[in-house]
């Protein structure tokens, strides 16, 4: 019976509708949990793929996006403050039809000076207060391909959050014994890098919970540019719109970046977004506890044996995450193109 449901739902075809002020894929499926997304989308466009992909996933419900802020020398010439990060965002809302249908916040406009004193920004305001909601008991998840500034912040303003949150984080060095190919490099991790002074908050003096994908993992999710050109140019506005913006930073960095791209941000999508249905939990991805390592001022690891065990995730289902959003466009693009005409 559940194959013959199935089967009818896909004969019938699939909707884009808005649920909950948001365009969402009219799946038999209701949102199972709650994200805010935080990421430094001037930067990197990987970013803007993310969250694309988690616009369209009818299994979350976004309370809140946050733009960061970047390094201060920007990236490729984009600027690396947090309100060109806002302006990319709402520049993505415009074009999927939801301007001002979701919260956009600024986040910090610069790192943490300790570890001790947080940056009271409207982002790190906007994580707290929904953390402390107690009106909605789906669980809610603090999702983040950035620096760490807004959640530390926020955990510095209302520590009582680290009971209310699961923070997923893009970011981090190798671990030892974990790694396929060792880092040559003992400079920090670049989304650490960003605010090491937040790291340490986060990892030496908090109780977050951690679902932590390092950079051998998050580099897993390489694809090749013709793969990216040949499946999402096609798929409408959205779609001509990420590859824009690729096409841009490939021609900043005068062509010199390979033809393949690590869409280094989207496992955020996977592991909230596409869990498996019973026992909800990103089954098709390992990971291993580890005890949280304590950051030092370098951004590196000094490893502990007597801290809270966080989730490193090793490998990521790169099929699932890729096809998926794919497919979201190509429903996105028919249902969008279908009421232009």
């Amino acid at each position: 019976m559940r194959f013959l449901i199935l089967g009818f739902v896909i004969l019938t075809g699939i909707r884009a509708v808005a649920q909950n002020d948001s365009i969402k894929l009219d799946y038999p499926v209701k949102s199972r949990v709650r994200v805010i997304i935080d990421n430094d989308f001037g930067g990197d466009p990987d970013g803007l793929f993310q969250l694309v992909h988690h616009l369209l996933s009818p299994s979350v419900e976004i309370k809140a996006i946050i733009g960061s802020q970047n390094y201060k020398y920007g990236f490729y010439g984009f600027p690396g403050d947090a309100g060109y990060a806002c302006k990319q965002v709402n520049e993505v809302l415009t074009i999927m039809k939801l301007t001002d249908k979701i919260k956009v916040y600024q986040g910090a406009s610069m790192g943490m000076t300790d570890m001790k004193t947080p940056i009271e920004s409207e982002g790190a305001k906007a994580i707290v207060r929904e953390a402390m909601n107690d009106d909605d008991k789906k669980p809610l998840y603090v999702v983040c391909g950035a620096g760490l500034t807004n959640i530390a912040s926020a955990y510095l303003m209302e520590p009582k959050i680290a009971e209310r949150i699961l923070l997923v984080w893009i970011g981090g060095a190798e671990y030892s014994g974990l790694e396929i190919t060792p880092s040559k490099t003992k400079t920090p991790e670049y989304n650490l890098g960003i605010d090491i002074k937040a790291a340490q908050t986060i990892y030496n003096i908090s109780n977050i919970p951690i679902w932590q994908i390092p950079r051998n993992t998050y580099r897993q999710a390489l694809y090749s540019y013709s793969e990216l050109v040949y499946k999402m140019k096609q798929n409408g506005t959205v779609g001509n719109f990420l590859i824009k913006k690729i096409d841009d930073l490939f021609q900043r960095a005068n062509n010199s970046l390979g033809e393949a791209y690590v869409l280094g941000d989207s496992p955020l999508v996977l592991l909230t977004a596409l869990q498996s249905s019973w026992e909800a939990d990103p089954s098709s991805c390992k990971y291993v506890l580890r005890n949280a390592p304590e950051i030092n001022d370098l951004g590196l690891y000094n490893e502990k044996t007597n801290t809270r065990q966080i989730r490193v995730y090793t490998q990521i289902d790169t099929r699932l995450m890729l096809d998926d959003l794919v497919a979201k466009l190509s429903f996105l693009s028919r249902k969008l193109d279908k009421n232009t005409n």
